[in-house]
């Protein structure tokens, strides 16, 4: 496997490095390679605030335990930062700033020389926040330094055994807020309660669009029909009204984003 040798190799030559881990296949694919190359001089980071969805923090937390890697979970206080609540634009450079700051203490701490992110080559499609942050503050991007796009990243990973090879993209909570929409502790818990209440029903891809007291609720086009269902109407419509919105809608296009 070349692509595999060039990022073992990858690591080998940075000597120690701290991931910054959110649990989904690219950052799972970075703390593999670099707990194989490095052992105990590779580390991973999970950084837990309210935008991040319940459960993604013990899923983080069994993916590092079945690598073997050390996993340290700090908090993150971005939501408290005024530029990142009035969710401009660029909202993410606020969020990331907050996350490679105390990724980068967290490096110190443990004496490693690199802070890694897993921004890859497929990502570079517009513009980029987040790693306008992780160039700020030093840190790498082995898969764009290699050249690995997401298929090779899935792949990778499936050769390496990973669980979550085929997870869908989860961003976090905020991205479900139109731009200029205050985000709010409170907000980002409506929204995740709503998502987590659509998988209960079987929804194993779906976004909670927040717009004020409405939800529009996006699923995979090969989803929409359950919608014809009354029994499921009235259950996504439970789901919602229980995490606080008054009106739920379908968009009809469906979530076709990665």
């Amino acid at each position: 496997m070349v692509q595999l040798g060039s990022l073992q190799r990858y690591f080998t030559d940075l000597g120690s490095a701290l991931v910054t881990f959110s649990g989904g296949v690219d950052s799972t694919v970075l703390a593999q390679v670099a707990h194989d190359a490095l052992g105990p001089r590779a580390a991973a980071l999970t950084a837990v605030s309210p935008s991040l969805a319940a459960g993604e923090l013990e899923e983080a937390r069994a993916l590092a335990a079945r690598i073997g890697i050390r996993h340290l979970v700090v908090a993150s206080r971005e939501v408290e930062n005024p530029a990142y609540a009035a969710n401009p634009a660029n909202r993410c450079f606020f969020c990331k700033t907050e996350l490679f700051r105390l990724a980068a203490a967290t490096a110190r701490e443990l004496g490693f020389a690199h802070v890694v992110e897993g921004t890859h080559p497929d990502d570079l499609t517009g513009p980029r926040p987040g790693l306008q942050a992780a160039r700020e503050h030093g840190v790498r991007s082995p898969f764009l330094d290699v050249g690995l796009g997401k298929a090779a990243i899935r792949a990778l990973a499936r050769d390496l055994g990973l669980p979550n090879a085929e997870k869908p993209a989860l961003p976090c909570l905020a991205s479900r807020f139109p731009t200029g929409t205050a985000v709010t502790v409170g907000r980002l818990s409506q929204v995740d309660r709503c998502e987590q209440g659509l998988r209960a029903l079987g929804f194993t891809q779906v976004r909670a669009r927040f717009h004020g007291t409405t939800v529009r609720l996006e699923v995979p086009p090969s989803d929409l029909p359950r919608f014809a269902d009354p029994a499921l109407v009235a259950s996504a419509l439970n789901a919602a009204h229980t995490a606080g919105f008054r009106c739920a809608v379908v968009d009809l296009q469906g979530y076709t984003r990665s």
